[in-house]
């Protein structure tokens, strides 16, 4: 049962509003909050339970009402000299948390019972949580106190999330020798250690003006306390947690005395037998400390044959399923990033801008940039660990698989109502239909349709009823995607406003007479491709100035192409959405390089014959899909870029409701923000649900969007704004997904 003093995210303050207590909730995830007033006197205690009974009671459902209003203010709570066994005796299955305040009832500390997760300052410490990443400096700054802040600032730069220092004092932690020995009388490992501590200290007023320049940087400071003078200091300052050296782990005073700030403790357990990493848990527990244990192997450099990572699920468990994690003295950082997949959610290795620097922690530290790569290894490893559930196909496998996969197609030509039968079948790719397990439910079913040789079944075919189009109503003109080959079937289905030409590569090729016929009596948009002959993807910012040419020249012929189109519809000056380039293929772009990019594009549309056409950039998701595998977006996600592009350029987009939803939900950003800085721009929308970070396309109410509630923005900021349902896969089945979403979509446009 730990007791943290680190409150501040379980703390609202009386006159606070119920709004922000339960945003507050969502964020601490541990479902309560504390309501203290200015004084921090402990008033009452919201939880989920309280927030729905005070709903229940209520007829006056305003979340902008003070958070006393639906607190409770008859709960248990315990003095700070309490026992740790008295306060394990209150817990039950109804309380899994108690209050500790002092004599004047001010909130002190907080007990949780079992509780597993660490949170240091602003970082979470747990399974569904991003690793914690420490540099460790220790005392690689060798006494200089600019070289500390060095690498402070490299460490930041590299991604870490923490630096961490060392604080002793000397005279208090070494046995004195004669007045004129020094350390002579000490081993020669002893005696070359003691040196360079003695000459590599930072004086303790310097070392805590580097704690005040970490944050000025960014950067969390934590600092090991090799006693505890260093440890009362270190209090006095005010650190976020300590971290307890392997060396310590069988010192109990110093432990118990780290327990007592009730500050999380990371804990390394090298040079230390099973049994005493027992003794030190157990004396942990027993003093209500909230603390992680690092496996770690105290040898520089630790031979790769005794790091045993197995040993990790092992140290979890009988440190009784706290946070585990590795410290690292190998050579390298592959170790480290293996630990991640082991299950460490803490990472420290030790950090140096030079390993010829004197001093033993140089020669096994990271240099800044092996540190960064590190780092983002790390990143890569956690995001590909996923959740262990069920198997899931992903959209780029969906993707690869419709290309490569196989489907079941007529074997010969079949009429509505006949029997099929097993000869009636064969299987051919693409798979864009039916799969070919699926046969036998096909198998004795009589046909909904004339087949044709060669038409594919789909899952229609297999249901009783299916949606078609109809006449709908909306307060926007409407329409869907469409190709030329399937144009007339979609134009005579329903009463659209508008289509929208998603052009490929080989449909530039294609005679639109072919297909064509007479004045239509609607308004069109043309989708321009973005892959084009020869694995050429539109980049009208790339760097290389004739592969920016190239698209440059794909793109006027698309503008031309539409041009041409202009006959055969009565839009004066047709919308052209174009996905502008910026992806990259490996890592995101740096922020420094976004400015230039968007300026290049600027100047490539200039630079175009644009005349009677409005090229609009699309906003795009971070993680595209390109040949059935994932790249990284830059440009045309972030709000303030998009509409500062807008103003400077005299530009409106494409809003993509599934793209820009994926984009907020990776930067955990408002999407209702988002839509009223970026909806005044929309010319025209793409619409269609989205899920996760990558789950674009998705059928309406199959995702995280909310649309009523983005349907009230849009309404509000661009209530003229055409729009069509971009569902993935959406034109099979005769249009089956788009004629779904825009049943759907009636109920808010």
């Amino acid at each position: 049962m730990p007791i943290s003093k680190n409150i501040s995210q379980y703390v609202v303050f009386s006159e606070d509003s119920l709004s922000f207590a339960l945003h507050k909730i969502t964020d601490n995830r541990f479902g309560f909050v504390f309501i203290v007033d200015q004084s921090g006197v402990l008033e009452g205690i919201l939880t989920d339970g309280d927030f729905r009974r005070w709903l229940v009671n209520t007829t006056n459902w305003d979340l902008n009402q003070p958070v006393t209003i639906a607190g409770n203010k008859e709960f248990l709570s315990c003095q700070e000299d309490t026992a740790i066994e008295e306060i394990e005796s209150l817990f039950s299955r109804e309380i899994n948390f108690i209050p500790i305040v002092d004599k004047r009832r001010r909130l002190t500390a907080i007990a949780i019972n079992k509780m597993q997760d660490l949170i240091i300052g602003k970082f979470v410490i747990a399974e569904n949580q991003p690793v914690f990443i420490i540099a460790e400096i220790g005392n690689n700054h060798n006494g200089s106190i600019e070289m500390a802040k060095e690498l402070v600032d490299k460490a930041f730069e590299a991604g870490a999330d923490c630096v961490k220092f060392q604080m002793r004092q000397m005279d208090k932690m070494y046995r004195k020798t004669g007045e004129h020995e020094g350390n002579a009388g000490e081993d020669l490992g002893a005696e070359y250690t003691l040196d360079l501590l003695s000459r590599f200290q930072l004086p303790n007023k310097q070392l805590f003006e580097v704690f005040d320049y970490c944050k000025k940087v960014g950067i969390l400071p934590l600092c090991t306390p090799f006693d505890e003078e260093s440890l009362a200091l270190l209090e006095g300052y005010g650190l976020e947690a300590y971290k307890l050296a392997s060396a310590d782990l069988t010192n109990h005073d110093l432990i118990k005395k780290m327990a007592a700030t009730r500050k999380p403790m990371i804990c390394s357990t090298g040079m230390s037998s099973e049994s005493e990493i027992l003794a030190a848990v157990e004396l942990m527990k027993r003093n209500g400390a909230s603390f992680a244990l690092l496996h770690c192997n105290s040898t520089y450099p630790a031979p790769f044959k005794d790091v045993n990572l197995n040993y990790l699920p092992h140290l979890k468990k009988i440190g009784g399923n706290c946070q585990v994690g590795y410290s690292g003295h190998e050579r390298g950082y592959a170790v480290p990033i293996a630990a991640v997949a082991k299950g460490a959610r803490i990472i420290e290795k030790h950090f140096t801008i030079d390993r010829n620097m004197e001093g033993n922690d140089h020669k096994i530290s990271l240099l800044p940039e092996e540190f960064a790569e590190m780092v983002r290894s790390i990143r890569e490893v956690e995001e590909s660990l996923g959740s262990g559930d069920i198997r899931r196909v992903t959209q780029g496998e969906m993707m690869n698989r419709e290309f490569l996969g196989k489907s079941l197609v007529a074997a010969r030509p079949v009429k509505k109502g006949n029997v099929i039968l097993e000869d009636d079948l064969d299987v051919r790719s693409p798979g864009k239909g039916l799969p070919p397990y699926r046969r036998n439910e096909l198998v004795g079913k009589r046909a909904p349709r004339d087949f044709e040789t060669g038409s594919f079944f789909y899952l229609r075919d297999l249901k009783e009823e299916t949606v078609v189009a109809k006449r709908y109503a909306f307060k926007r003109p409407f329409g869907i995607p469409v190709r030329y080959h399937d144009f007339n079937q979609a134009v005579n289905s329903s009463n659209l406003d508008l289509v929208e030409f998603h052009l490929s590569y080989k449909d530039m090729e294609i005679d639109p007479s072919k297909y064509l016929d007479g004045s239509y009596n609607l308004d069109f948009v043309v989708h321009s491709p973005e892959l084009f002959a020869g694995d050429h993807i539109m980049d009208l910012c790339s760097d290389d100035a004739a592969y920016r040419q190239h698209s440059m020249k794909e793109l006027q012929h698309v503008i031309d192409i539409t041009r041409s189109l202009k006959k055969y519809f009565k839009t004066k000056k047709p919308c052209i959405i174009i996905n502008a380039g910026g992806a990259t293929q490996n890592e995101t772009m740096p922020h420094s390089v976004k400015q230039a990019k968007y300026a290049l594009i600027s100047e490539a549309i200039r630079s175009l014959d644009t005349e009677g056409v409005e090229l609009i950039p699309q906003t795009m998701p971070p993680f595209p899909w390109h040949f059935g595998g994932q790249r990284y977006h830059n440009l045309f996600m972030s709000a303030e870029d998009i509409a500062d592009f807008c103003q400077e350029n005299n530009s409106r987009i494409c809003l993509d409701i599934s793209h820009s939803k994926l984009y907020t939900n990776k930067e955990h950003l408002s999407f209702i923000d988002f839509l009223i800085q970026t909806a005044p721009y929309a010319a025209h929308l793409h619409i269609a649900d989205a899920m996760g970070v990558d789950g674009e396309g998705l059928q309406i109410h199959e995702g995280d969007i909310d649309f009523k509630l983005v349907a009230n923005e849009l309404n509000r900021h661009c209530p003229a704004a055409s729009f069509i349902p971009e569902i993935w896969q959406g034109h099979k089945n005769d249009c089956e997904g788009f004629w779904i979403a825009l049943e759907r979509l009636e109920n808010y446009l």
